[in-house]
């Protein structure tokens, strides 16, 4: 009895690392599914009431996207449609190869105030709320998982929903007069696109709960004592905060988009998945690397410089 009770647990964790690989390192694959009483389609036609703004994408020769959230109005607050179009310029990145790098940035200074009211108000239901929570959960986490290094670049106000998509960049840049909070508690609800989740990540439980009480306020020099952010900007200009942000993401897209590419998977493999699992993804992406050009290329020069 023993011996079957132990195949059947190895069996279990067997299928579910099979699985959580194959949502890690295929393009395309969604979190959920109708398995999960998720339809997406259903979703996005509710969405789809609630226009307003846009999501701009930028594609740089250098290898840096530019991601743009464009509804200066309501200080860059996610309507229905932006959401749509946040998942449809995700996709985009999933497929762009020549990628190495992606900012995440607000138009006239600000980053985000979150979800637009109307869409607020309009999905009122429980049932429309876990609907929505599961499409923005899905956008985020395929956003997370990019073969991109992403810098959220944080002007402003980034509050609520805006606040939680910050943390699904790997890492945040703030100017000297933002401030990141996560409301939600006074909109007597909690975070519910993956913020709680990756903010413990980043700052670990104890901060975490102090920012999600709103007992700690983060502006950009309490974000950067914690370790929520990795610099304060010099500039509070939009256009002179972009270009510092740039410059700060070059020190890690130098190179080959195939290498660069290939080190972000590694690191997100090892984050999400079993030792084993982890070690495994190593060894297919080394596999595509040694012995090619670009591989050959390096060693060749190595081997000139050490003479």
């Amino acid at each position: 009895m023993e011996l079957k009770q132990e195949m059947a647990r190895s069996l279990l964790k067997t299928s579910s690392l099979c699985v959580r690989t194959k949502l890690l390192n295929q393009v395309g694959l969604s979190l959920y599914n109708t398995s999960h009483g998720f339809h997406e389609e259903e979703v996005k036609k509710k969405l789809e009431q609630f226009p307003g703004g846009s999501i701009d994408l930028q594609k740089k020769d250098n290898g840096i996207g530019i991601l743009t959230l464009n509804n200066p109005s309501k200080k860059n607050a996610f309507s229905g449609v932006m959401m749509l179009q946040l998942l449809e310029k995700v996709i985009e990145l999933e497929n762009w190869t020549e990628g190495k790098g992606v900012i995440v940035r607000g138009a006239k200074n600000t980053f985000c105030s979150g979800s637009d009211l109307n869409a607020v108000k309009g999905l009122g239901t429980s049932e429309d709320g876990v609907a929505l929570c599961m499409f923005m959960q899905n956008t985020l986490t395929r956003f997370m998982r990019l073969p991109l290094i992403s810098v959220a670049l944080v002007q402003g106000w980034a509050l609520g929903g805006g606040a939680e998509l910050t943390t699904a960049c790997d890492f945040r840049l703030m100017t000297p007069e933002s401030e990141i909070r996560f409301v939600h508690k006074e909109m007597g609800i909690i975070p519910s696109w993956g913020g709680t989740t990756r903010l413990v990540e980043i700052i670990g439980s104890r901060q975490a709960l102090k920012v999600l009480s709103g007992a700690l306020k983060l502006d950009s020099k309490k974000a950067l004592n914690i370790g929520m952010v990795e610099d304060v900007l010099q500039s509070s200009d939009e256009t002179k905060s972009l270009e510092e942000a740039q410059e700060w993401l070059q020190q890690f897209v130098q190179g080959p988009p195939e290498v660069i590419r290939a080190l972000k998977k590694s690191v997100c493999s090892g984050k999400e998945l079993y030792l084993e699992e982890a070690l495994q993804d190593e060894r297919d992406l080394l596999g595509k690397l040694w012995g090619g050009p670009i591989n050959l290329e390096a060693v060749a020069k190595k081997g000139k410089f050490n003479k």
